[in-house]
C-alpha cells in the first residue's frame, strides 16, 4: 500500500467516525505528517485536516479555545482527536487571501481588529501552560547552538547574553501573557466578502506570549501605508515588550533558523542583526534599562 493510500484510507475512516457522507474525497497536500483534503457531498464542501503527529494535533484544541473565546474563527463542522473538518473558504462569506491585501490598509485595519480580539479575549488563558509558547526555546543550550550553527561565536554579544541569560530571561517571561497568532502571513488569511471583516486561520503555532511579539510578525509582512492604518487601528503598545523583543525575537527566529539543513531566507535579518552590532546594542540598551 503506497503512503497516498495510507492517508486516504485514514482520512476515509476519519469521515466515517464523524458521520460525514460524502461524493468525493481528494487531496489537497501532505506535509510533515499533516494532510488537507477537500470533501464535496451533493450540496457542501468542506476542508479536512489529519494530524498525524500528536504536537500537530493542539490545532484542533486551539479552534475550541477560540470559538469559547469569540474570536472569529472558520466554522468547524465537525473534529476527532486527530482531525477537524472546517467550512471550505472558497464556498463561505470568506475568499482568500492574496499578496495585494498586504499592502491595503483597509485589509489592515480589519486585521487589527481580529488581533485586538485575540489579544484582550486569550488573557483569559494565560494560566494554561500547556500552549505553545516561543519563549520556551530561549535557553542557554540554544544558544550555544546558534553561535555555533551560525558560526558567529566569536562575537562579543554572545558573551554579554551568557553573562546575563537569567536577567534576560527572567524579562520576558514576567511580561503579561495572552494568546498569541505567531504565524502571520497572507497564506493564513481569510478576508469577507463584503470587506466587513478579516480572520485568521491554520493555529498549529497559536500559543501563548507577549502581545507585541505579534505585532512585529505583522508589520514585518505588511506594506508602509499596511503598518500605520494596522498600528492606527490597533491602538498603544507597550515600550517594554518593544525593547524585550528587539533581543529575543531575533534570538527566537535563528533558533528556528538552525533546524534547517540550508539557512533560510527569512532569517537573514536576524543573522545580519548578530553580525552588525544591532543585537548587541538591543541587550546592552535592555539591561541598562532594567
Amino acid at each position: 500500500m503506497t503512503l497516498n493510500e495510507t492517508i486516504q484510507r485514514f482520512a476515509e475512516s476519519e469521515l466515517c467516525c464523524m458521520g460525514i457522507a460524502h461524493n468525493t474525497l481528494a487531496l489537497l497536500r501532505e506535509k510533515d505528517g499533516i494532510s488537507v483534503w477537500q470533501i464535496k457531498s451533493e450540496n457542501n464542501s468542506y476542508v479536512m485536516k489529519c494530524f498525524d503527529k500528536p504536537e500537530h494535533r493542539r490545532e484542533i484544541l486551539n479552534y475550541q479555545v477560540l470559538i469559547n473565546l469569540d474570536v472569529p474563527t472558520l466554522k468547524v463542522i465537525a473534529h476527532t482527536d486527530y482531525s477537524i473538518v472546517l467550512s471550505d473558504i472558497e464556498q463561505s462569506e470568506y475568499r482568500l487571501g492574496t499578496a495585494e491585501d498586504m499592502n491595503d490598509p483597509k485589509i489592515a485595519k480589519l486585521l487589527a481588529t481580529w488581533y485586538k480580539t485575540l489579544h484582550e479575549n486569550g488573557r483569559k488563558y494565560t494560566g494554561i501552560h500547556l500552549l505553545y509558547d516561543e519563549c520556551d526555546f530561549l535557553t542557554l543550550e540554544n544558544i550555544f547552538k546558534i553561535k555555533e550553527n551560525t558560526k558567529t561565536d566569536d562575537l562579543h554579544v554572545w558573551e554579554v547574553i551568557e553573562e546575563n541569560f537569567n536577567m534576560l530571561k527572567s524579562s520576558v517571561m514576567k511580561l503579561p501573557r495572552t494568546l498569541t497568532y505567531n504565524d502571520f502571513y497572507y497564506t493564513n488569511l481569510a478576508v469577507a466578502r463584503d470587506n466587513s471583516s478579516a480572520l485568521l486561520y491554520d493555529y498549529n503555532l497559536l500559543g501563548k506570549g507577549y502581545v507585541y511579539s505579534d505585532i512585529r510578525n505583522v508589520c514585518s509582512s505588511i506594506g508602509e501605508d499596511a503598518k500605520t492604518a494596522f498600528l492606527s487601528a490597533y491602538g498603544e503598545l507597550s515600550k517594554q515588550e518593544k525593547d524585550i523583543d528587539d533581543v529575543v525575537s531575533p534570538l527566537i527566529n535563528l533558533h528556528f533558523a538552525c533546524q534547517h539543513d540550508n539557512f533560510p531566507s527569512w532569517a537573514m535579518e536576524s543573522l545580519e542583526q548578530v553580525k552588525d552590532g544591532r543585537l548587541l546594542k538591543a541587550v546592552l540598551d535592555l539591561l541598562e534599562n532594567m
